[in-house]
């Protein structure tokens, strides 16, 4: 299938490991044009360099996504270096976990107002494009009440709404909003390798969770962000994806 990506301008932030990186590469695979942004230098430029490798456009910068002046200006320059926005994909997450304050406010900052943020500076591109589509990366943690903390679901939850939002707002411009929420997805430096090395007994209990017997691996999330912030996905706006093997119950009407 042509996914329709070809000539077209991605923004993906955290795009230098796990889901935001295999992201990354799927979208230059597709023919389009890349910028990435995650807060370690080193893999930002290991990551440009990979996609021009690959025959792409590709740009990058190291950013703190919380810092809402850095985040603005890596999205005002990467429209200049690619010559304009059509998709953005906001993948990164605090990950706080912890039931404290802490949490809650890194879980703001970093979860929902980076996305927030992204989407308002990246507009004047947006409406601009003629396959301008939002996609948010949510988790199964706002689906359903478990083991993570209630400030990491809650703004989870959240950014389902919000895009469910932008879907009505955003409509009548043609530009489409949708979430994607992974289950455990597991990778080199991701969250659940460094669970499975400190935490063992935590990563049994989550990994027997898994009707499937194992985790997803990065790239079958990433599949199903790229398509879904495709053109082959034209009328698909305000849906959340779920991507996690069966492991959550609860029915999604």
């Amino acid at each position: 299938m042509d996914l329709g990506l070809k000539g077209l301008r991605v923004l993906v932030t955290g795009g230098t490991k796990g889901i935001g990186l295999r992201c990354a590469e799927i979208f230059a695979d597709e023919g389009a044009s890349v910028s990435v942004c995650a807060r370690d230098a080193t893999g930002v430029t290991a990551t440009v360099d990979a996609l021009k490798a690959k025959g792409a456009t590709a740009f990058g910068r190291a950013v703190d996504v919380s810092n809402a002046h850095a985040l603005k200006a890596w999205v005002q320059d990467s429209a200049a270096a690619l010559g304009g926005i059509d998709i953005v994909v906001a993948n990164v997450s605090a990950l706080a976990v912890a039931d404290d304050e802490a949490a809650w406010q890194a879980g703001y900052e970093t979860d929902m107002m980076h996305s927030v943020r992204l989407v308002n500076a990246a507009m004047p591109w947006l409406e601009k494009s003629g396959a301008a589509s939002i996609t948010l990366i949510s988790s199964v943690s706002g689906r359903e009440v478990d083991f993570t903390g209630p400030a990491y679901g809650a703004f989870k939850a959240a950014l389902v709404h919000y895009a469910q939002g932008l879907a009505m707002k955003l409509a009548p411009k043609g530009i489409r909003a949708n979430t994607v929420s992974p289950g455990n997805t597991y990778f080199d430096g991701g969250i659940w390798q460094s669970i499975e090395k400190n935490n063992p007994d935590l990563f049994r209990d989550a990994l027997a969770m898994n009707p499937m017997g194992r985790m997803a691996r990065p790239e079958e999330i990433a599949r199903g962000v790229v398509f879904l912030a495709s053109p082959a996905s034209s009328f698909t706006s305000g849906t959340n994806l779920v991507i996690d093997g069966a492991l959550t119950k609860g029915v999604q009407l």
